[in-house]
């Protein structure tokens, strides 16, 4: 269990009223107590008390995982599949004494299951949303974090670096991303942290498209969206390429988002907020007259989840504090043609920000 994080959470729990909160599996579960578990058909909740020690609720399968961390026996509510799981809840919540407990709960992630199960053995007990604690718990990230940001950053590049070599005209979405998968597992990658995207043509106008079967073609823009994870933690990195010579308009088109992506990254320092960052990078692309075409937000905070607050967007106006990890992304798509997406990662520092990217933003061509 990570002592720091912990007692910084129960200080926050304390202020807010609660007398505890609880955690699905997830990132964070993970970020509390360094347990790797999945949701599955064996429900599995960690309970952190404000005033008493972590316990959990866990199939005895995995319960091995809770001792390693550091929980203590009696806190380890354990439970076999011959057995079920409800004498296992009965036990947790008369121990922990949830009844009439104000209760901290993940709402985005709490299952029907587990509530149903807390509410039948903890009369009395209610809820309010963890969410709002959690996200400013992990908001800002020590430098262990960035420093495994940075090394998923180095993977990734690596990864995509030794693929180009290997790009031809008439290899398909689904094969190049095949290709980009390998390579990143290679290159020391603990996994995807999402599937790779990889569009061409106009594919590309879509921002999530998923690679299909469609070969590159000669003339093609093609965005490759990626990424790696080191000691869990991922990084996420788009680059478009010319796929053979390509036309005026797409090479203006890709120069107007690399301008932007640009602006963007310089707009980053300390107290700078997700309005001003989103005012950046659009003003580039509104003024080349491609604003109609720019239809996402420019970037999201990256940390466990490649998707996670700060959110880069003009509705947020909250200034951000150094330690800050998030991607800079504008783009331009251009329905039925082709799209052009460029996105780095960046981390505010104590006197301005730094890119843990670094990989060409030109556009380069293969095939």
């Amino acid at each position: 269990m990570n002592v720091d994080r912990l007692e910084r959470l129960t200080e926050v729990v304390l202020e807010h009223g609660l007398d505890g909160i609880v955690l699905m599996p997830g990132p964070n579960m993970l970020y509390l107590s360094g347990i790797h578990v999945h949701v599955s058909e064996r429900p599995i909740l960690l309970f952190i008390p404000a005033d008493d020690d972590p316990a959990i609720i866990i199939p005895a399968l995995e319960a091995q995982k809770a001792r390693n961390v550091g929980l203590i026996e009696d806190r380890i509510f354990q439970w076999y599949d011959d057995q079920g799981y409800t004498g296992a809840f009965q036990q947790a919540c008369a121990h922990l004494e949830l009844s009439d407990y104000l209760l901290g709960v993940e709402a985005l992630h709490m299952r029907v299951l587990e509530m149903e199960l807390l509410s039948r053995y903890a009369p009395g007990l209610t809820t309010a949303h963890a969410e709002p604690i959690m996200s400013a718990l992990r908001l800002t990230k020590d430098k262990d974090e960035v420093a495994a940001m940075q090394q998923a950053v180095t993977i990734a590049e690596l990864g995509l670096e030794r693929l180009i070599p290997r790009l031809q005209i008439g290899q398909t979405e689904k094969q190049i991303a095949a290709m980009l998968s390998q390579e990143l597992m290679e290159a020391g990658s603990q996994g995807n942290p999402f599937g790779p995207i990889v569009q061409a043509g106009p594919n590309g106008a879509m921002p999530h498209a998923v690679p299909s079967d469609r070969p590159i073609q000669a003339g093609d823009l093609m965005v490759i969206d990626w990424g790696a994870i080191f000691n869990d933690y991922p990084s996420d990195i788009t680059r478009t390429f010319a796929v053979g010579e390509v036309s005026r308009e797409f090479k203006r088109v890709h120069d107007v988002v690399r301008q932007a992506n640009e602006a963007g990254r310089a707009a980053v320092r300390p107290g700078a907020t997700g309005r001003d960052i989103d005012r950046a990078a659009r003003g580039v692309i509104n003024k080349a007259g491609y604003g109609d075409y720019f239809i996402h937000r420019t970037g999201h905070g990256l940390g466990l989840e490649v998707h996670e607050p700060p959110y880069i967007m003009e509705s947020n106006r909250e200034p951000l504090a150094p330690g800050t990890v998030f991607t800079v992304e504008p783009g331009i798509y251009l329905p039925g043609q082709a799209g052009v997406r460029i996105e780095d990662d960046v981390v505010i520092t104590g006197d301005g920000a730094q890119s843990l990217t670094s990989l060409n933003r030109e556009l380069m061509e293969v095939g």
